[in-house]
């Protein structure tokens, strides 16, 4: 419980004072670099020198991936509740239905103190960062203990913001339409498919391609191509 207090309470004190001034590429990773900015554990309030960690990093995010429920339910990684909760979009919705898996990977940087408030160093980040015209940057304000978790909040709402985006996208190109002859997959996976076929023709470990093809449940549809790779 008092975990959970913790958590909720950094979240709260989360305050993402300058957005990036792009959003999530839908065709190819987002690098994005963070300055959090935080007041020191061992400052007081009453404390006549006000000081604030600068911690900076980057926050690197793949190229958006498209999978189904029942593709989600073949990850690894996941905890129980995800995967009952992927249970219930199933059962609701279709096994089938496209969606838009993100990954993300945190890059620490380096951590720096500097005189000031929290909020007098974010105005002084934030305005370098407008002049210099620096479009993948995020300033956020945070807690100290749990400077992470406001990256996390950070993650989760510039998601949300660009995934109707990426979506529209992804449709205007029909890489969410269904493929009939390899058994209703999106376009966009049978593309990525052909993309693993060239890779293994050319050195790549074949295992992947066939934990793909497993995972979608279509490797009855390329069996004879696959087996060919081993051919002479």
């Amino acid at each position: 419980m008092e975990n959970n207090q913790q958590f909720n309470r950094a979240l709260e004190h989360s305050l993402i004072v300058r957005f990036p001034k792009q959003r999530l590429a839908t065709f190819g990773s987002t690098n994005i670099k963070y300055y959090v900015l935080t007041q020191p554990v061992y400052q007081s309030h009453d404390s006549k020198e006000k000081e604030t960690v600068i911690r900076t990093g980057r926050v690197i995010a793949e190229k958006p991936k498209i999978i189904t429920p029942h593709y989600a339910m073949n990850l690894e990684g996941f905890s129980k509740d995800a995967y009952e909760f992927f249970n219930q979009v199933i059962t609701d919705d279709g096994g089938n239905n496209p969606g838009i898996l993100y990954s993300y990977k945190n890059e620490t940087g380096q951590t720096d103190i500097v005189h000031g408030l929290p909020n007098e160093v974010a105005d002084r980040i934030t305005n370098d960062l407008n002049k210099k015209q620096e479009e993948m940057s995020v300033v956020i304000i945070g807690q100290d203990s749990l400077w992470d978790i406001s990256i996390l909040k950070f993650i989760y709402e510039f998601t949300a913001s660009s995934i109707s985006d990426n979506l529209k996208q992804l449709q205007s190109k029909g890489l969410l339409n269904p493929e009939p002859s390899y058994g209703g997959i999106p376009k966009a996976v049978a593309q990525n498919i052909e993309n693993l076929f060239f890779e293994v023709k050319n050195g790549a470990d074949p295992n992947i391609l066939k934990k793909e093809l497993d995972r979608w449940n279509i490797f009855n549809y390329y069996e004879d191509r696959f087996l060919d790779l081993f051919s002479k």
